[in-house]
């Protein structure tokens, strides 16, 4: 696609949709070392989540992979129809954060990619743990404030919820950072690309994912707070007795924070818990 969002938006009379967080990415250097960070090939499959105007859907493409590119824009979807006829992309008119990415592209454990709606990164990042047996990576384009928070380590302030519940099951890595003056239109903050490499098995051990998410949860709904006191105000994990003789069978101080605890601490008081 040699057109660039400016020339497409204006060849089809378009604006972007402000309330859909739409920025589009042209810029082909960034465009391909997404493509690359993806690691496909001949006989992949990926699932695009949000193709847009379709940049990074060619450079998909481009790879010999077989991609499913999805966008609910019908705008948009009449654009891609018109520009994008490449017999290895397949596109689908729905909702990126409300498909079923291994019975949306036919195989078992389909690589995910997109440049997300920052509105929508966070609930597409819980549909990707909710899938995690069906998916074998996801990378994606996000808030350069979010793609931080997912690839920090215990300690750090960005550390939180979707940090611990993504590194239980995969390996997280931010890739590279993305300047907002490449976009069309500029959002107001820089972007960044992460790399989630789902593992078959969790990289720690978890007995109940619902209430390990529960705990996690739970665990840093209070920053401030300790953990005894922030775990008790969640009445459904048990009593502060059950709670506290949790937290010493899993050898965790109950005067630490959330912030301080590894995804292997949190998997063992979740453990104790059962």
């Amino acid at each position: 696609m040699s057109a660039t969002p400016g020339e497409l938006l204006r060849k089809y009379r378009l604006r972007p949709k402000k309330d859909w967080g739409q920025n589009f990415l042209g810029d082909e250097r960034f465009l391909g070392r997404i493509a690359a960070t993806c690691g496909i090939g001949p006989g992949d499959t990926v699932v695009e989540l949000g193709a847009g105007l379709g940049h990074l859907t060619r450079r998909l493409a481009e790879t010999g992979a077989r991609v499913v590119a999805v966008e609910r824009d019908r705008d948009l979807v009449a654009v891609l129809e018109k520009e994008l006829a490449l017999p290895n992309v397949e596109l689908v008119a729905a909702n990126a954060a409300a498909v079923d990415f291994a019975a949306l592209s036919g195989v078992e454990r389909p690589v995910v990619a997109g440049n997300l709606p920052y509105q929508l990164s966070s609930s597409i990042l819980f549909e990707v743990l909710d899938q995690r047996a069906h998916v074998r990576r996801a990378v994606f384009l996000l808030q350069k404030e979010v793609a931080q928070r997912i690839a920090s380590g215990p300690g750090s302030r960005d550390y939180g919820l979707l940090s611990v519940l993504l590194q239980a099951y995969a390996d997280v890595e931010l890739a590279f950072e993305v300047p907002a003056g490449v976009f069309l239109p500029p959002p107001k903050v820089d972007s960044a690309v992460v790399r989630i490499d789902l593992q078959e098995q969790p990289r720690v051990q978890i007995a109940d994912h619902a209430r390990f998410v529960q705990l996690v949860k739970a665990a840093f709904a209070h920053r401030r707070k300790v953990l005894l006191n922030t775990l008790k105000s969640d009445k459904s994990l048990g009593g502060p007795e059950r709670i506290a003789a949790a937290l010493e069978a899993a050898g965790v101080d109950p005067k630490e924070r959330a912030e301080n605890l590894s995804p292997a601490q949190f998997a063992a008081i979740e453990r104790a818990l059962g």
